[in-house]
């Protein structure tokens, strides 16, 4: 007999076993179905969150340059590190050093940059979120697009203005209706500030929770120290950015050592944001491997209780012609087919919600990640269906057939 044929009777013969216990079936499949399902999502949550970065990225052009205290992002070094209350480590940038990076040729913006989390009151509601403090240039390194009013100007920086532009989701917390923000007062640690514009809605969670005033304005108040987290530079050609870098550094260093800052291209950083996440999917894939097994377990479990329960079938089939090798490829196949049926019910449940999902967040459906749950839910229906197959196999058929 051809082995395809073979293999094909020992599938029907499969099926035909399953449907006489659809419930068994079912709650054998259940455990590699949800092993397959939290790989997949683990998978597909990781490439999201890289994705997420990479727009938000991309949203400020290609031409993106950070001079950060510290070793900035890279870790190691001064072990400076981000947080809405700035970058611990390294030197604080002043005025200075604005005014020494401004020199270099072939930079479009630079932008001093303050940040601290507050509490931001309008007259009925608080809620937490970020206070900027930057120049005028930022709104244009950021692509900030106003819903209403204005962003604030050069002449508002100069006046140490006390007015400020909300990020859509702040106005809207603390006004119910974002536009009904402008013309508005907000307080910041005591201080009044008049909203003088609302951006849109961007999708990044410190812009559209922010609140940016100038940094002119902020020394009077949250920033007295007169210092900056960070400087922002867009330059004016994608092809100019390495060497803005080299001139940048070099302008600093002839005021700082070389390991109190960094200057970092946006490319370094997704470079970096592209290493760390794959080593996340590596530990999701761990993690979710998990259940892979345990699911396996489960169906060793059952096969092994299948093949007590039949025993005397097992004797009728030896009796009448069928080897060991016929008994052994046809509870292993059974345990395969179980194994693979319940990964592809746990790849399109995963791909349903993946599919729901990524209307908010752009999770996305690997091609690695189902090869990995189709090859992981057969090498477990294999491997862990060898040992109740086997003891099928072994089986004698006169005890077999005697079996009560």
């Amino acid at each position: 007999m051809k082995p395809i044929t073979t293999l094909y009777q020992l599938l029907l013969s499969a099926l035909a076993d399953f449907r006489r216990d659809k419930v068994r079936t079912i709650l054998t499949s259940l455990g590699i179905m949800i092993g397959v399902m939290s790989v997949v999502m683990l998978i597909a949550l990781g490439i999201g969150l890289r994705n997420y970065i990479q727009n938000q990225f991309s949203s400020l052009g290609a031409n993106l340059i950070m001079v950060l205290p510290g070793s900035g992002f890279g870790g190691g070094g001064s072990g400076a590190g981000f947080g809405p209350g700035g970058l611990i480590g390294g030197v604080q940038f002043d005025t200075k050093d604005v005014t020494t990076v401004q020199r270099v040729a072939n930079i479009k913006y630079v932008v001093p940059v303050f940040m601290t989390s507050s509490l931001i009151e309008s007259e009925n509601e608080k809620k937490s979120g970020y206070v900027m403090a930057a120049n005028e240039q930022f709104f244009q390194l950021m692509n900030s697009k106003v819903l209403t009013g204005r962003l604030f100007e050069k002449t508002d920086l100069n006046n140490r203005s006390k007015s400020g532009v909300l990020g859509y989701i702040l106005a809207q917390d603390l006004f119910t209706n974002a536009e009904d923000a402008l013309g508005k007062t907000v307080r910041i640690e005591g201080v009044r500030i008049k909203v003088i514009g609302v951006n849109q809605k961007t999708g990044d969670n410190e812009q559209d929770h922010s609140l940016v005033i100038p940094y002119t304005t902020a020394f009077d108040s949250i920033d007295p120290q007169k210092t900056f987290f960070a400087l922002y530079l867009g330059v004016s050609s994608a092809d100019m950015v390495k060497q803005v870098t080299a001139d940048v550094k070099t302008a600093l260093e002839k005021r700082y050592k070389p390991d109190k800052f960094s200057v970092t291209e946006q490319s370094q950083l997704l470079s970096s944001i592209n290493q760390i996440f794959a080593i996340i999917n590596l530990v999701l894939v761990a993690i979710g491997s998990i259940s892979l097994v345990v699911g396996g377990i489960g169906i060793m479990n059952i096969m092994y209780a299948t093949v007590t329960e039949r025993t005397r079938e097992v004797g009728i089939r030896r009796a009448i012609g069928a080897t060991k090798r016929d008994i052994l490829l046809h509870f292993l196949v059974e345990a395969v087919v179980l194994s693979v049926l319940g990964g592809a019910l746990g790849l399109l449940l995963a791909a349903g919600i993946i599919l729901i999902v990524r209307i908010w967040f752009p999770m996305a459906l690997d091609l690695m990640a189902v090869i990995i749950a189709f090859g992981v839910s057969s090498a477990i229906g294999i491997f862990f269906g060898v040992f109740p197959a086997k003891k099928a196999a072994d089986l004698s058929p006169i005890d077999a057939i005697r079996y009560e």
